[in-house]
């Protein structure tokens, strides 16, 4: 089946709209948030562009990509887009690795990383940062 986990969803720039919550299958190999087209509907997120997209069985197809979007887990909030596709949430890389959370197959768990409970820490091994000498 998969691994779920509850997240929030809401319009980020119509804040009238209640947020919702939606069970999502939480993949690695996908890349994006994916959303049902009556997800998007219900938060009236505009369409910001269309963008080609490969399937788990190989078939491409063109898509809305809409946002922008404020997604929750436990305590991550964060601004995203999110393609719509498929009758089922799913979580991609993007959206996993921006809110910092760890996923245990053997658990079948979604949580946010033990190491930094109280916010996300990410990763910018590439690029230098100046430092004083002293």
């Amino acid at each position: 089946m998969g691994i779920l986990a509850d997240i929030e969803l809401a319009n980020a720039r119509e804040d009238d709209l209640l947020p919702m919550t939606v069970d999502a299958l939480v993949d690695t190999g996908a890349t994006h948030l994916c959303i049902p087209q009556h997800v998007a509907h219900q938060l009236r997120l505009p369409v910001l562009d269309r963008r080609e997209v490969t399937v788990a069985n190989g078939a491409t197809a063109m898509v809305d990509y809409v946002g922008p979007i404020n997604v929750r887990f436990a305590n991550r909030p964060r601004l995203v887009g999110a393609l719509v596709l498929g009758d089922q949430a799913l979580l991609g890389a993007i959206p996993i690795e921006d809110m910092d959370l760890v996923i245990s197959p053997s658990r079948q768990t979604v949580t946010v990383n033990p190491n930094n409970l109280n916010m996300a820490m990410s990763l910018a091994m590439g690029v230098r940062y100046p430092t004083t000498a002293g």
